[in-house]
């Protein structure tokens, strides 16, 4: 007998993996985990318990898969180890894909890592987003009033951001903190990012928001593309 079962395998690069035993997951954070639908063979007995647990033999198979899994997880990892390794990464990533001064990516590495983990955002996306946003210029503003590092307008978002959002670990923590309301609306992190650039509304407005929208989310998806090769 063999059955479909969904097993969780986490991207944040710490090798931690767990087999649920149920047909499907109740919810996930693409950027946390990745849920792999994984066939498994059932050595059946006489018995008519259909919930009994894998059999030793077939949770071999299963366990070996996983770590198979892992194995290519980290491969391809963008982050890993402790905070310190982790900002460290993400310094030379900085600077080896976007050519961020050393002293600018030494600085901006941990508040970019803090706040992704603080709201739960890939902080390889966050990155992306600042280069795409900014390309690192904490002084940065806009025509329309977009301030620092990853442009907030202060109008829209006061209440929830207070502070100068001069200061880069103001900014970039209303940053992550408004990639990650978009994304529970939007449901998904290239509809979020797109959301970043024009708002809920603004996507739904026309087909040239719209579009514009997705153009931003394709460049910001390309940027983190760049910065994981460079990790």
């Amino acid at each position: 007998m063999s059955g479909l079962f969904y097993v969780q395998v986490e991207s944040n690069h710490y090798g931690k993996i767990t087999a649920i035993d149920s047909p499907k997951p109740s919810a996930y954070h693409p950027y946390n985990f990745v849920w792999y639908r994984v066939l498994v063979l059932h050595i059946t007995s006489t018995s008519s318990d259909q919930h009994t647990a894998f059999k030793p033999f077939a949770f071999i198979i299963l366990k070996i898969s996983l770590v198979v899994l892992a194995i290519s997880l980290s491969a391809c990892s963008s982050l890993s180890g402790s905070f310190a390794n982790r900002s460290n990464q993400l310094s030379s990533g900085l600077q080896n894909a976007y050519s961020v001064s050393p002293t600018t990516a030494n600085r901006l590495s941990p508040i970019i890592i803090q706040s992704a983990e603080r709201y739960e955002v890939s902080p390889t996306l966050l990155a992306a987003l600042i280069r795409q946003e900014s390309n690192y210029n904490s002084a940065a503003r806009s025509p329309t009033g977009a301030i620092g590092l990853t442009q907030i307008i202060s109008s829209h978002w006061r209440q929830s951001c207070p502070g100068n959002l001069y200061d880069e670990n103001v900014n970039i923590n209303c940053g992550a903190h408004v990639l990650s309301t978009y994304y529970r609306s939007a449901g998904s992190w290239s509809k979020a990012v797109a959301y970043y650039n024009v708002g809920p509304t603004g996507y739904e407005r026309s087909f040239w928001t719209r579009h514009k929208a997705k153009k931003h989310a394709r460049s910001v998806k390309r940027h983190e593309k760049t910065l994981k090769k460079a990790l």
